[in-house]
């Protein structure tokens, strides 16, 4: 995760406040919405579910947001109809591999605007397959280092369901498997624990190195680029580029 969990603190902490926070609540709420027409208006029972509102929490969306979106969603609105998730694969600078989810209602516009992002920022689309295979889902939470003790983050994530805390640059990153990742984010809170960020994620087995800035700052701008396209829901990618130069080309 080295790396690539800190990028996803920054896109976090950068969405939460960005200029975009309509596109950003527009992308939550469709993830709801089918969410909650393909598996019912239940959290309870609908992991999909669960998972989408866990990530609209994190960003602050309001519950009256969350809602509308279910009901919709649980009322076989037309807007949930008409989406299906498409999954693309590709490769950015020094071969790192990309996974890109999207929700689309025209797998023509979406597949046009995915490839057109990769070829732009120095990438390349490739087939079903290509690249899936290097990752795995997992619940993943982050916690600013700062202030936090090891070892009781540690107990607290592993009695709730967790199965490995590590020290990433100034993040710790907590995994659980995706059906334990709200019961950790509850008792974490619960205990007082400043959590930055929750999703359940398609987190790399291996990582590509990259500590030239230059190419850094090429593969931001593709995972950016990315993510700025209307349909796209989450942007996975194994790169692995230290903290200092993370915050220089994110900045």
């Amino acid at each position: 995760m080295s790396g690539h969990s800190k990028w996803s603190s920054i896109k976090h902490k950068k969405g939460a406040a960005d200029a975009k926070r309509g596109q950003l609540f527009s992308k939550l709420s469709r993830a709801i919405i089918v969410a909650a027409k393909e598996g019912g208006p239940d959290p309870g029972g609908n992991l999909a579910l669960q998972n989408a509102i866990e990530k609209a929490r994190s960003y602050s969306m309001p519950k009256d947001n969350i809602e509308r979106a279910i009901a919709k969603g649980a009322g076989a609105d037309a807007e949930a109809a008409s989406f299906e998730t498409v999954v693309y694969e590709g490769y950015g600078p020094e071969g790192v591999a990309v996974l890109v989810e999207a929700l689309t209602d025209n797998r023509n516009r979406t597949a046009s605007e995915v490839r057109h992002a990769f070829t732009k920022h120095g990438g390349n689309l490739g087939t079903t397959g290509a690249v899936a295979w290097q990752f795995e889902r997992r619940g993943v939470i982050l916690v600013g280092a700062d202030g936090t003790d090891e070892d009781d983050l540690v107990l607290l994530a592993a009695d709730a369901g967790a199965d490995d805390v590590s020290l990433d640059g100034s993040t710790f990153v907590v995994t659980s498997p995706p059906e334990s990742m709200s019961s950790v984010r509850i008792a974490l809170e619960g205990a007082g624990v400043a959590i930055d960020s929750v999703a359940l994620a398609m987190v790399p087995k291996t990582t590509v190195a990259v500590s030239d800035e230059s190419t850094a700052r090429r593969i931001v701008k593709l995972v950016e680029g990315l993510e700025d396209t209307e349909d796209v829901q989450e942007v996975y990618a194994n790169f692995d580029i230290p903290e200092a130069v993370l915050e220089a080309v994110a900045s």
